[in-house]
């Protein structure tokens, strides 16, 4: 389902669902109705988003007595999901990572635009599952760092943690989190940067463009875009989790994504 609740007048006025469909909303004015003014996507209702609402009912949906509301599988939201323009855009990135706040959301926009095509996410797809899987590893963009001590890791052999301390040092980082000293020590290869040298691991979650990278490189050199191409979300979260842990929650930010790219 494109929203789960009613957005505009009389709604329950879930924030995510207005988020959609003020940047859906904005997409399409810009597209057809360049004269109205863009609109906050703050996931706040009130009279610029009903009045929106209530414009494209009349303009575009041609409503006779338009309610300047959104309901779940009503016309008006069928005819927002047909008429918005489908591509990746900062209104798109705002309405998927609907838990944060713009200031935390927009300066990723020009990383991902930049970097996405490096490792060949590049199909509407693959952009989908990409920015499922990130926006709920990282609570839509908020964390690039376990919040956990990473002392559960202390010992792991299998993620080359050798050393005493390596739990810790090396624990998840990145907005789909990179862990382990073998792991850190491939990235860190793969992208120049000398993560072995103490301090320096956290590079990763301290500057945005690795945060974005790593998860990027991740993503690639685990073979990830197969499992996007065959819309296979279970495959991609067993591959990025080692289970199916908060599958659900992923769903839903997937097709926030395929709302506006497919």
């Amino acid at each position: 389902m494109d929203i789960e609740g009613s957005v505009g007048v009389g709604g329950s006025n879930n924030s995510v669902d207005i988020k959609l469909v003020q940047a859906a909303l904005n997409l399409i004015n810009a597209c057809r109705l360049s004269s109205a003014p863009e609109l906050a996507v703050d996931g706040m209702i009130g009279e610029s988003t009903n009045t929106a609402i209530q414009r494209f009912q009349k303009e575009v949906v041609r409503m006779g007595s338009p309610d300047s509301r959104v309901d779940p599988g009503g016309a008006t939201i069928r005819h927002i999901r047909t008429s918005v323009p489908k591509g990746f855009n900062l209104n798109v990135l705002r309405a998927i990572m609907a838990l944060s706040a713009t200031r935390t959301v927009d300066p990723y926009y020009p990383l991902f635009s930049s970097l996405m095509g490096q490792y060949s996410i590049n199909t509407p797809l693959r952009i989908a599952h990409f920015l499922a899987q990130v926006g709920h590893e990282s609570l839509s963009l908020t964390y690039t760092e376990e919040i956990a001590s990473g002392q559960a890791y202390e010992g792991r052999t299998d993620l080359g943690n050798t050393e005493k301390g390596d739990g810790v040092r090396f624990k998840g980082r990145g907005l789909i989190q990179l862990t382990g000293r073998s792991n850190y020590a491939e990235y860190g290869q793969h992208s120049c940067l000398n993560l072995m040298k103490k301090g320096n691991e956290t590079m990763i979650s301290r500057f945005p463009k690795y945060a974005v990278d790593v998860s990027l490189w991740f993503w690639n050199s685990r073979n990830l875009n197969r499992y996007a191409d065959n819309d296979d979300l279970r495959a991609v979260t067993r591959r990025v989790n080692g289970g199916y842990n908060g599958l659900d929650d992923r769903r839903k930010y997937l097709n926030r994504a395929k709302f506006f790219l497919l």
